[in-house]
C-alpha cells in the first residue's frame, strides 16, 4: 500500500528531528573535549581581567587589589581585606539601622566622584583630606590639564563642574561602575574629625557663610541673653553650643546634618555600596600613594602632604570634650556609634560615658 501524503510529511518531520538531536549531542561532546584540554589559566580567568588588542593580559585596577601582581603589595591587600571584613560585619551586625532605605537615590551618590579612565570612584569625606583627594582626582581625570595636586586652588578644587559624580549616570551606567571599577573611601577617627568641623567652621573668620547659616541658628536656640551682635553674626559658636545642636531632636528632624559633620555611614552609604578599599587619615599617605599605585600612576603622582601642624589631635580633641556635659558625649557617641564600629575605632578614653 502506498503511504499517504500526511505520512511522507509526518517521516519526514521525525527524520529531520532525529538528525537535529544527534549534531546537537555531536557538537556538546565536541565542546566537552575542547574544554578538557584547554589550560587552567582560561578556565580560571579572574573576572576583572581584560586583554588588549593583541591579547596580552591588561590588569585592571581591581585586579591589581584583589590579585597583587607584586608580592610586596600582598600584605597591604591583606589589611584592606581586614578594613572590609570589619564594614561587612558592622553592617550585618546593625542591619536593622544601617540599612533603612533599600534603594539608593540620586542624592545619596553626589559624594562619588568618577575617574573614568582609571576606573576609580571615591567617596570624599569633609574633614578627611577631601582637599587634595579632589585635587588629585582632578588630575586624574583632566587628561593633561593639570599636573601637580598642590598647583590647583583650594577654591577650585570644590567647584562641582571640575568633577564628575556618580549621581550624574543613568541607572545602568551606575550600575556598571559600581561593579566594575575600584570604590574607595577614606575615614577618620570620628570625634577628631568633628572637632576638626568645628574648628575650621566656627572659628575663622574666613567662614562667615557658615557664621550666618549656622551660626546664628545655634546662638538664637540655644543661648540665654544672646547679645544682638551674636545674634546676627554668629561668629563666636561655643562647641558646647554646637554639641547641644548636633544632639537636638529638633536638629534630626529638620533634615540631614551637613555633610562637614554628618556620619561615613551617612555620606557613603558603605552598607549599601560594597567599597573595595577603606583609607585612614591616620596612614593617610601610605593609604593613598596605595590607591595610585593600583591605579598604575604611583611612579607619576604622589598624594600631597599634609600641614600636620594645624592638625586636630586626639588631644586637643579631649579637650573640646571635657567642655561639654556627660550627657551630650553619651549622645554624640550614639550619634557616630556606626563610624566608630565600621572603621575599628575604640572608645575615647577621655569619654565620660558611666
Amino acid at each position: 500500500m502506498r503511504p499517504t501524503l500526511a505520512g511522507l510529511v509526518k517521516m519526514s518531520t521525525i527524520c529531520r528531528m532525529l538528525l537535529a538531536t544527534c549534531l546537537g549531542s555531536f557538537l556538546l561532546v565536541v565542546f566537552y573535549f575542547q574544554s578538557m584540554f584547554q589550560p587552567a589559566s582560561v578556565l580560571r580567568r579572574n573576572p576583572f581581567e581584560v586583554e588588549d588588542c593583541c591579547g596580552k593580559e591588561v590588569r585592571s585596577t581591581l585586579q591589581e587589589l584583589y590579585s597583587p601582581s607584586q608580592p610586596e603589595q600582598s600584605g597591604t591587600a591583606v589589611l584592606h581585606q581586614t578594613r572590609r571584613d570589619k564594614v561587612a560585619d558592622t553592617c550585618r551586625a546593625f542591619s536593622a539601622s544601617s540599612r533603612k532605605r533599600r534603594v539608593l537615590t540620586a542624592g545619596d551618590l553626589r559624594h562619588l566622584v568618577v575617574d573614568e579612565d582609571h576606573e576609580l570612584i571615591y567617596c570624599y569625606v569633609p574633614k578627611v583630606a577631601c582637599t587634595n583627594w579632589k585635587r588629585v582626582m582632578m588630575v586624574l581625570t583632566g587628561r593633561g590639564k593639570y599636573s601637580d595636586p598642590m598647583e590647583i586652588p583650594s577654591s577650585e578644587a570644590h567647584v562641582p563642574s571640575n568633577l564628575k559624580t556618580l549621581n550624574q549616570y543613568s541607572i545602568a551606567e551606575i550600575n556598571h561602575r559600581l561593579k566594575n571599577y575600584l570604590k574607595f573611601m577614606f575615614v577618620r577617627e570620628p570625634f577628631e574629625r568633628l572637632v576638626s568641623a568645628y574648628r575650621n567652621k566656627f572659628t575663622l573668620k574666613y567662614n562667615s557663610s557658615f557664621h550666618k547659616r549656622f551660626g546664628t541658628r545655634i546662638v538664637r536656640r540655644y543661648r540665654k541673653n544672646a547679645t544682638q551682635d551674636a545674634l546676627l553674626g554668629g561668629t563666636d559658636v561655643t562647641f558646647k553650643e554646637f554639641a547641644e545642636y548636633l544632639t537636638d531632636p529638633v536638629t534630626l528632624r529638620d533634615g540631614p546634618l551637613n555633610e562637614h559633620w554628618q556620619t561615613v555611614y551617612q555620606l557613603c552609604h558603605p552598607c549599601h555600596i560594597h567599597y573595595d578599599l577603606v583609607g585612614k587619615y591616620e596612614t593617610l599617605e601610605e593609604d593613598a600613594n596605595y590607591v595610585l599605585r593600583l591605579a598604575g600612576v604611583g611612579d607619576s603622582l604622589r598624594f600631597p602632604s599634609y600641614a600636620k601642624s594645624t592638625r586636630t589631635t586626639d588631644a586637643m580633641t579631649a579637650q573640646f570634650f571635657s567642655n561639654i556635659s556627660t550627657r551630650q558625649q553619651v549622645e554624640l557617641h550614639e550619634l557616630y556609634k556606626l563610624d566608630f564600629l565600621m572603621f575599628n575605632y575604640s572608645t575615647p578614653g577621655y569619654l565620660r560615658l558611666d
